[in-house]
């Protein structure tokens, strides 16, 4: 490596390794108003005996854009340009001849590499990455941001965001241009990606990225056009979950962890690097490849025993929204079945008024096969889909999951329109998966603990994912810091879809189930705000900085590795909270037609806080009569800790909604119950007659939590209340309030259930070990130590982190 490189990449070490480790901050190293990556072609061999995915990546180049600060997603500024607009000066070309497009797959060209190498000092550190560079030394004292700039006649250095990857070698491909035609373009980016290397380039890789430089190219429009990346992951690597299924099977999955996609291929990590990809697997014949594509993939058979699988996505999306789960998943069909899709009852007249045409103009996006523009796609109530499981599942998800996928899919569409996806695939994933679910563009990752205790946790959690498709896919947030424009809203449109999915159900009934959910969000919001770091309750860090980068395109996301942050519902419901109230003022029909406006609009772009609320401020100009402005919102709800004043006034109003009234009827009837049963002597055991109703599982919840602010609970109590309601059947949510219970009063008859909870129920059940550590009981304290024992090799590292923090 040239002295100018080598100081380069020592300098941009030495910043990596400045990281506070008390913040957690997440760097995004990724230069991308230099360099911009529009597309994506991974060649990859998974090995399931070695937990490691091998293989290629080339990264197709554009000349990055040097956006204003500030800017805003409608002006477009950094976004792509046209494809027409992007035509790249690249390297001169060394015209070898282009491979045949099957003549040879990456591991065979690996392969030859290796031969090749035999005889070269190797130069892989410690870690396995390999690097052409001089071993450097020494660690910079400098304060300065992250931030790799072009100082004078230095050469330029790319910047990729990469962690726990064996970077073996990096060449530049022998490709000019690419063609503008979308039908030709993946064929054309499948030839280019298997051209001959025509040189090897310089690399080094860092603690968190991957520096990459050719000696004597000074400027991003003279760096290679087209680059390829030889690379191993990581076992330990943090993109990716190896781990069994339900069934014992072996499978991986990405995990959608703080650091996204960097530690399975080296990528651009910031939003404004929307790319397009396609990928090929190969892979035992045993194991099904389930994918972000466009495309449902047929297998082809290689050779005996090896299947390859190939997805591809023409809409350019940030490169974290990339999915795989590989596994020995079964395809859960039901042929009898025809579901029912009507959205006819008395909710769904809501949105009557909601214009179904498409509004006229071109899209505000960059040029791709876009499905608002499609009168047939904009008409599809419904989208083609599959259900995923291990095959001990299987019967379980044709119960529930077969007849809610269409009535969710189509209460979605009824409220915003068209879908912005072709298809989806829905999967159930392992136990220790660490949310109740994850979207990313065609595929939904479901947590086994929806499948439990009836159709309402599932149906909710599959419309709250549902709701990705349009707020955190189609419209993403330009900074990672404003996570609540894709979960607030998605948590309000689950309210808003599951209301549509439940047929039959009158809107008064609906409205009803919505207060008492917003009842359980504000004691849950309440009680967050209460035990946790007012930094931490701000759904914009960055307030009035929100959205700038460095002039290289680097930043620091706050608290990003934060694991607690992880498990934090702050930007959920204050999020959900503030949608809420905008619809309560304006009116629900017309804030519904807005957000299909809105939509319609924005779909295909990253957005910031204000782009939303200008929008809906001049579209609804009445408002701001009312003393409603963008500036008091974003003081109001974005950029202060705590809870916002005008909900603070609203949550009062709950309380007298006729769910939440019965629930109240019933805990009056527990207490007294309980009175009745700890003055009882041993003799006198005959129940009083006492007449419980029933309750929806929302209404349970609050029934338990109720209970569990009573000092105790005998336990002749605790057995009529679990005989009562069947509580080992009930759903996650109900059974974990159920366990809260069984732990504060020491009830050992039903430790059974935190243990099968805390085994099968991962997703919900970290802050249980901390209910177990915090009485101090010796019992109870086994039980923690016995249950993370069993748990911790599988168990999600964030959450093993946390867990391990309350135990020790």
């Amino acid at each position: 490596m040239t002295e100018n490189l080598q100081s380069r990449c020592l300098a941009n070490w030495n910043m990596e390794m400045k990281l506070d480790p008390a913040k957690d901050d997440l760097p995004l190293m990724a230069n991308t108003r230099h360099m911009l990556v529009k597309h994506y072609v991974l060649d990859l061999d998974v090995d399931f005996k070695s937990q490691v995915i091998e293989g290629t990546v080339v990264l197709f180049f554009e000349p990055g854009s040097r956006c204003e600060k500030g800017g805003s997603a409608g002006e477009g500024p950094c976004l792509s340009q046209s494809y027409e607009t992007c035509k790249i000066r690249a390297s001169e070309p060394c015209h070898s001849p282009v491979t045949n497009v099957s003549a040879c797959s990456s591991k065979t060209e690996y392969n030859d590499f290796a031969v090749c190498a035999k005889g070269e000092k190797d130069t892989s550190d410690k870690n396995g990455n390999h690097s052409n560079r001089e071993q450097v030394s020494g660690i910079s004292s400098s304060k300065n941001c992250y931030d790799i700039e072009n100082h004078g006649n230095e050469d330029f250095l790319l910047v990729l965001d990469c962690c726990d990857l064996s970077v073996l070698k990096v060449e530049e491909v022998d490709v000019a241009a690419v063609p503008d035609h979308w039908r030709e373009q993946l064929y054309y980016y499948t030839r280019c990606s298997q051209a001959p290397g025509c040189g090897e380039l310089l690399f080094s890789t860092g603690p968190w990225s991957l520096m990459i430089g050719k000696a004597e190219v000074q400027a991003p429009r003279d760096f290679p056009h087209a680059i390829r990346i030889w690379y191993k992951t990581k076992p330990e690597g943090r993109s990716v979950t190896w781990t069994t299924d339900q069934s014992s099977r072996p499978c991986v999955y990405t995990m959608g962890s703080p650091i996204n996609n960097r530690a399975l291929f080296p990528c651009q990590e910031p939003p404004v690097a929307m790319s397009t990809w396609q990928t090929t697997v190969r892979t035992a014949s045993c194991f099904v490849v389930l994918m972000s594509g466009e495309n449902s993939a047929e297998p082809v058979q290689l050779q005996e025993g090896v299947l390859s699988w190939y997805y591809y996505v023409t809409m350019p999306m940030p490169a974290s929204t990339f999915t795989i789960a590989i596994g020995c998943w079964t395809e859960v069909k039901q042929e009898s079945h025809i579901a029912d899709i009507r959205t006819t009852n008395e909710f769904s007249s809501l949105f009557s008024r909601a214009d179904l045409r498409l509004i006229e103009g071109s899209c505000g996006h960059v040029t791709y096969p876009c499905r608002f523009q499609n009168p047939a796609a904009s008409s599809q109530l419904v989208i083609p889909h599959r259900v995923f499981a291990p095959w001990c599942l299987k019967d379980r998800c044709a119960e529930i999951l077969l007849e809610l996928i269409p009535r969710c899919l189509s209460a979605a569409h009824g409220t915003l329109g068209t879908h912005p996806f072709s298809r989806l695939d829905v999967l159930i994933v392992p136990s220790n998966f660490s949310s109740l679910g994850m979207a990313s563009p065609h595929i939904i990752f479901l947590s086994q603990s929806v499948l439990t205790g009836g159709s309402h946790l599932c149906g909710t959690r599959l419309c709250h994912e549902i709701a990705h498709a349009w707020f955190g896919l189609a419209i993403g947030a330009r900074d990672w810091t404003e996570e609540w424009i894709s979960e607030g809203f998605a948590t309000y449109l689950e309210d808003v879809f599951w209301a549509v999915a439940q047929q039959q159900l009158p809107h008064d009934e609906a409205r009803e189930q919505q207060e008492l959910k917003a009842l359980l969000r504000w004691r849950r919001l309440r009680d967050e705000v209460q035990n946790s770091e007012e930094e931490l309750q701000v759904l914009r860090p960055n307030k009035e900085n929100t959205g700038e980068v460095s002039e290289s395109g680097t930043c620091i996301i706050k608290h990003g590795l934060n694991a607690e942050k992880i498990f934090m519902q702050v930007h959920y419901l204050k999020g959900y909270f503030l949608l809420q109230s905008l619809a309560k003022r304006i009116g629900e029909a017309t804030y519904f037609e807005f957000l299909r406006k809105f939509v319609q609009k924005f779909h295909g772009q990253l957005i910031l806080s204000q782009d939303f609320l200008y929008m809906l401020l001049e579209d609804i100009p009445e408002q701001k009569g009312y003393g409603l402005s963008v500036e008091n919102i974003i003081q109001t709800w974005l950029d202060t800790s705590g809870i916002p004043k005008p909900l603070l006034e609203e949550c009062q109003t709950w309380d007298q909604c006729r769910l939440v009234q019965q629930v109240n009827d019933e805990v009056t009837k527990w207490i007294q119950v309980n009175q009745r049963a700890r003055k009882r002597s041993k003799r006198k055991r005959r129940q009083d007659e006492v007449t419980f109703q029933k309750l929806l599982p929302d209404q349970l919840v609050l029934l338990l939590e109720s209970l569990l602010e009573e000092k105790t609970l005998c336990l002749r109590t605790l057995q009529c209340l679990e005989k009562t309601y069947h509580l080992d059947e009930q759903d996650a949510e109900v059974r974990h309030r159920w366990c809260e219970l069984v732990v504060k009063h020491k009830y050992r008859r039903r430790y059974a259930d935190i243990e099968k909870f805390l085994k099968e129920d991962q997703a919900m059940g970290v802050y249980l070990y901390g209910e177990l550590m915090v009485n101090e009981d010796a019992k109870q304290q086994e039980l923690a130590y016995k249950c993370f024992a069993a748990t911790q090799k599988q168990m999600d590292v964030s959450s093993a982190k946390v867990v391990a923090e309350m135990l020790f």
